[in-house]
């Protein structure tokens, strides 16, 4: 396994993304593909810049070990279908996940504002795909520590490789790493035209 992010977005797409689609993104495809893209990659990001502390680490892998074992991953469509549940319910619980993440208040608003103008997905459904998905982030990490019996070091190596290859070849995961490291205090537009990044005020 070489990459997080690439291994999860290849478990949301097909029949996931139609399924995400026709709930969450009113029938937008594309909208919903790239919002999906965006918050992987936001919430990735946030994971290893978390992590980047030993006590960030620490805490993310006793949060991995205790709920989150990778089975959410094991049916994705049966997930977010509504059709399967798991036995943990702290799994699947995406708010829960943000908070830690995210936060709370103005810096979550941010991000939702974020990937919604880089996608063009209504705010109020980035919320939505957000909880959706934050789940499955953290399932991933768990998958990868179980499939491949990685140690603590080995998997926050594997989630900062993971996030610096994603950002050599993809500008938008450059903007959300600058983005991650303002205070998140502000307006997102203000981070956005200090960054030079008209053409994302004009969606």
């Amino acid at each position: 396994m070489d990459n997080l992010i690439e291994l999860l977005q290849s478990q949301l797409g097909g029949k996931a993304m139609d399924l995400l689609a026709s709930q969450i993104g009113g029938g937008n495809k594309d909208a919903t593909q790239a919002a999906t893209s965006g918050i992987v990659s936001m919430l990735m990001s946030a994971m290893a810049k978390n992590a980047a502390t030993p006590d960030g680490a620490n805490s993310l892998i006793s949060a991995i070990d205790r709920d989150h074992d990778g089975s959410i991953l094991d049916d994705v469509v049966g997930m977010l279908g509504g059709g399967r549940q798991i036995s943990n319910p702290r799994a699947a619980n995406g708010e829960g996940i943000l908070g830690h993440l995210l936060g709370a208040g103005q810096k979550r608003n941010n991000a939702v504002e974020m990937i919604s103008r880089m996608s063009g997905l209504d705010k109020s459904n980035v919320g939505s795909l957000m909880v959706q998905l934050a789940p499955m982030v953290l399932g991933a990490m768990g998958k990868a520590r179980n499939q491949g019996n990685l140690n603590s070091n080995n998997l926050v190596s594997l989630l900062s490789n993971s996030v610096q290859s994603k950002a050599n070849n993809n500008a938008q995961m450059g903007l959300i790493g600058k983005f991650l490291d303002k205070d998140g205090d502000g307006s997102v537009l203000d981070d956005l035209a200090g960054m030079g990044l008209d053409a994302f005020l004009k969606r």
